[in-house]
């Protein structure tokens, strides 16, 4: 699979997929996006004080970089786990200007070095664990305070958004826990309330007007 590199608007680079025409982030802004969806409507958002936090597509490794620099900014313990079953070669993700722009560039390649399939301390503040697996498999996940949910586009792939995936998602957060996603589709939203969730639209990142946050009440 061809993954090219593009800059997005905010100057933080993106990957790009000719064979999906699907971009890993949005081309508004990607450091934009992660922090708005992920890490003030999720994570800063739980009250819990050392959340375990799940990801659903890890790529780039952004959402867990952010998130383990907001840990160490707030002294908060956080347990990340994220799955990808298509992680990106060193030297693609040595591209990526995350590390630069934040000067944060040890902790960057710490993440992505981190061994697959076990868990890491990466810093005093976050442990992570990186599952080199398909979520459709429905593979032993722990259950989460927050959830990332940041598959790709439902038209892109479809398999990832369905109420098995939602069910499977809702059995594994705890009560009062967050998950929050891009995407503010009528279907996506009322699937997410069938599986037992409460769902909200809220505020979408710039490009976006609006995206869901659903609670387990």
């Amino acid at each position: 699979m061809i993954h090219i590199l593009q800059q997005t608007l905010d100057g933080s680079h993106t990957i790009y997929i000719p064979e999906m025409d699907e971009h890993y982030h949005s081309t508004n802004g990607a450091i934009q996006e992660a922090l708005h969806i992920y890490i003030a409507k999720a994570y800063n958002h739980s009250k819990i004080a050392n959340p375990v936090v799940f990801e659903v597509g890890f790529g780039t490794g952004l959402n867990t970089f952010l998130t383990a620099i907001e840990a160490e900014k707030n002294k908060r313990p956080t347990t990340y786990v994220s799955i990808e079953k298509y992680p990106l070669e060193k030297e693609e993700y040595s591209l990526l200007n995350y590390s630069n722009m934040a000067q944060q560039k040890d902790l960057f390649e710490k993440i992505h070095e981190a061994e697959w399939d076990r868990t890491v301390k990466i810093s005093e503040f976050f442990y992570l664990k990186k599952i080199y697996g398909d979520l459709t498999t429905f593979p032993e996940i722990p259950s989460a305070d927050v959830i990332y949910f940041d598959a790709f586009a439902p038209n892109k792939q479809s398999s990832m958004w369905s109420t098995e995936i939602f069910t499977y998602l809702f059995n594994h957060t705890n009560s009062d826990g967050i998950l929050t996603t891009y995407c503010a589709k009528g279907d996506v939203r009322r699937m997410m309330q069938a599986v037992g969730y409460s769902v909200e639209r809220t505020d979408g990142p710039p490009g976006k007007r609006e995206m869901l946050r659903a609670v387990r009440l």
